[in-house]
């Protein structure tokens, strides 16, 4: 399928629902402490997305059964939020989508739960900064491989490892549009981004290499016991001037 490019018009209508996103997010980060169920993490982003006049975007896509993928530890992606507390040492990934006014955003965040291991801390801190490793290089004219190239010439420089299985997607009128966005590749291939292009962007990072399996529910994604993952992700657009930040802030 082409990449469908969108108008200034239809920018500041994703810009509008990604700033609601970015309050629900931080609303359900408040929340990230020992004791806390990642059902209540999915209870908290609801209510506030439905507060908002939004719709939830995961619930019920392809048949999830929550507003949040909440996954813990070795959970890459999909985990599906239970009753199960929280823990000091943990790490949390968080990552939500909704609609509004016809448009969509999606994000994601890994969270320290009270006190983590140095390695954990670590890992968190460089999967954000890939991705605003790869921001730097997006602007009308780049290719998708110098993106994906970005991200892990930084993760692999850390010494950790960018997951293969899951990648980043095109956004706008569905949550998940043409092209794929992976976070490994080679520059100068792919793809030429133009103005107008919208992407959720989201590096996935393990402390290292391991298959990703999908467990019995269809929907866990792990990496095995004691490889901890890391989720980072923001919804971008490509404008004339470079990229623009549509959920979170600006920063790394």
């Amino acid at each position: 399928m082409p990449i469908i490019l969108k108008s200034p018009a239809e920018v500041e209508r994703m810009a509008h629902a990604g700033a609601m996103l970015t309050e629900v997010m931080d609303l359900v980060a408040a929340a990230v402490r020992p004791g806390t169920t990642t059902r209540e993490l999915d209870d908290i982003a609801r209510e506030a997305i439905v507060q908002r006049s939004a719709k939830p975007a995961f619930l019920g896509l392809y048949g999830f059964p929550a507003t949040i993928c909440a996954s813990p530890n070795e959970v890459v992606v999909h985990g599906i939020p239970s009753d199960k507390p929280l823990r000091g040492g943990d790490i949390i990934s968080i990552d939500m989508g909704l609609f509004y006014d016809g448009y969509a955003a999606d994000m994601a965040r890994t969270f320290a739960v009270g006190d983590v291991s140095q390695e954990a801390a670590r890992l968190i801190r460089v999967t954000e900064e890939s991705f605003w490793r790869g921001l730097e290089v997006l602007r009308p004219g780049a290719r998708l491989g110098d993106l994906s190239a970005a991200i892990q010439k930084h993760v692999e420089s850390e010494g950790f490892w960018v997951v293969r299985e899951f990648v980043g997607h095109g956004i706008g009128r569905e949550m998940h549009e043409d092209p794929q966005v992976p976070n490994f590749g080679r520059p100068g291939v792919g793809p030429q981004l133009k103005a107008g292009v919208t992407l959720a962007i989201e590096p996935m990072v393990t402390l290292y290499a391991a298959p990703v399996v999908v467990s019995e529910d269809g929907w866990t994604a792990s990496s095995g016991r004691g490889n901890l993952a890391a989720h980072y992700e923001n919804t971008v657009a490509i404008t004339e001037s470079g990229p623009r930040l549509l959920t979170g802030r600006s920063g790394g």
